[in-house]
């Protein structure tokens, strides 16, 4: 791998950049929060060839909103619930715009007179 080829992964918000130890540290929080999270399957992290966990910046986002749940007194495994659903529910929104998108492209009665 060379230089520009890792330099070209700090914009990767998938690449696992960070470890446990850092990811706690960034999000104010334990290494057990980023355990629990994980054992419900909140996130998956990567696991390094040492067998670390290593977290991606979206896997933080989603760990960052599972805590703000939590600090308002929301139950962890019930805080991933939620987080789950809503992230299933900005997909299903994102689906269905897209679909919206190309049905009013192919419906000619949509379309303005030029």
């Amino acid at each position: 791998m060379t230089a520009d080829d890792s330099f070209g992964r700090l914009d990767d918000d998938d690449y696992p950049a960070y470890t446990m130890g850092r990811a706690a540290d960034m999000l104010g929080t334990t290494q057990g929060f980023l355990r629990a999270i994980g054992e419900a399957r909140l996130i998956t992290p990567l696991r390094s060839e040492g067998g670390h966990r290593r977290y991606s910046r979206y896997q933080l986002r989603i760990a960052a909103r599972a805590r703000e749940l939590v600090d308002q007194g929301t139950p962890i495994e019930a805080a991933c619930r939620i987080v789950i659903l809503e992230d299933q529910l900005e997909e299903a929104q994102r689906i269905n715009a897209e679909y919206r998108r190309a049905a009013a492209a192919s419906d000619p009665s949509t379309s303005t007179p030029g």
